[in-house]
């Protein structure tokens, strides 16, 4: 009898991963700002580097996948090594509890944590089967969603009642779970990237202008993108800050930023992969691009506790699709050899708009009221909607056709 292939190691490794992944995640979405603002009381500019430290990654994805494939290293090794690097970060920052260690080490840490992604892209691409690809994400998605939701619920409760003095233990354990996602990368099956010869970081563009398909889903996800990554640093200031009315406890903060919406990702989470391998994309997006606008707005135009709970769900089932969606669309558009290159476009422009929507965020707070920022947010996604309907009917769209893309005509010097 033969070993197991090469889609049940990876898919092992990656829910042991999970488990480090969510973990990760509860600090890049409620714990990092929270002791920021409770703790430290950071100002603005800190604050928005650490909301902004994953969008940074994400710009630099493109020099990591040129790195890797010009090294010729294994695609997972490289992820492997970065997450290294993050671990460090984090445990630097637990060792010295001083406000620019803070930012610089848990910065490094999530940069680290999200500079890898077209390169765990190029790895679903290799191990697993077009047809299953997002049920078998989804499978991950949930344990890492359950894994965010347990870390919320007791973190919160460890930092609550005066007790946000032990934070640097939660540090560490951030920076363990970096260590553990090293590990389980380093075993999963991969090969090196295609390297051309003079290629360069940002080669990945030629895509974008042969592609006018690939093009037009960009430009979409720039708006929609931009909005949602305005509002999501906001949450934890909405709730947090006095000058809002509300100025919950940790506990609830956390409630309503991570136990609430992972409670519903988790639900939802095998129902979108599901959908992602069956459904037009573009129908796909629209639906969740609905959802997000929604949740925006009743989290951030009300300060009852119903609307509060509502835009949490809202944004949680939205979001479960978004990670599906987020992580494997270019497998719809690329050609196996190069999902890498594309996500690499995908990504940094994720991260361009992610550094620039917390530091917008941050500024226009000061100035307006949250509930206007939410609707101009909710337009904007509305706008992204408008921007994809026409592409419906679309080929790339048909689950028939996962992972088949068109022959591309090299872009004119």
């Amino acid at each position: 009898m033969g070993g197991p292939t090469k889609t049940q190691v990876t898919y092992r490794l990656e829910m042991f991963r999970a488990v480090s992944a969510g973990i990760i995640e509860s600090a890049a979405g409620t714990f990092l700002l929270t002791i920021a603002v409770q703790w430290y009381k950071a100002g603005s500019v800190s604050k928005a580097l650490i909301a902004a430290a994953g969008s940074c990654g994400l710009l630099l994805s493109p020099v990591v996948v040129w790195m890797t494939a010009r090294l010729r290293w294994p695609t997972s090794r490289a992820a492997s090594r970065l997450f290294v690097v993050g671990a460090l970060g984090f445990l630097a920052a637990a060792i010295a509890p001083w406000l620019p260690v803070f930012v610089l080490g848990t910065s490094v840490g999530l940069i680290a944590s999200s500079a890898c992604v077209p390169l765990v892209t190029q790895i679903y691409q290799e191990n697993y089967p077009a047809h299953r690809r997002g049920r078998l994400l989804s499978g991950s998605f949930m344990i890492r969603i359950a894994s965010a939701a347990v870390m919320s619920g007791v973190g919160g409760m460890a930092l609550d009642n005066g007790r946000m003095r032990g934070f640097p233990w939660m540090l560490a354990v951030f920076g363990l779970a970096m260590a553990f996602a090293s590990f389980c990368l380093s075993r999963c099956p991969s090969l090196p990237l295609l390297h051309d010869t003079g290629a360069h970081p940002l080669k990945g563009w030629k895509h974008v202008q042969s592609d006018a398909l690939f093009r037009q889903t960009l430009i979409s996800w720039m708006l929609m993108g931009f909005a949602n990554l305005m509002m999501l640093p906001l949450r934890v200031e909405y709730l947090a800050n006095p000058k809002y009315g509300l100025a919950l406890n940790t506990t609830t903060i956390a409630l309503l930023t991570g136990v609430i919406p992972h409670s519903a990702r988790f639900i939802m989470s095998p129902i979108w992969g599901r959908l992602f391998d069956r459904m037009n994309f573009f129908a796909l997006r629209l639906t969740l691009n609905l959802g997000f606008a929604l949740g925006i707005l009743g989290f951030f135009t009300s300060n009852h506790p119903l609307g509060l709970i509502l835009g949490s769900v809202l944004y949680g089932i939205s979001n479960a699709g978004g990670d599906v969606a987020w992580s494997l669309w270019v497998t719809r558009f690329a050609p196996a050899e190069r999902v890498a290159e594309y996500m690499a476009v995908h990504t940094f422009l994720t991260g361009f708009r992610g550094v620039l929507a917390p530091a917008a965020a941050f500024y226009l707070i000061d100035r307006f009221p949250v509930g206007g920022i939410a609707v101009v947010c909710a337009t904007l996604i509305g706008l992204a909607c408008l921007v994809l309907l026409p592409e419906i009917r679309s080929v790339r769209g048909d689950p028939s056709k996962i992972g088949v893309a068109p022959p591309m005509a090299e872009p004119k010097e």
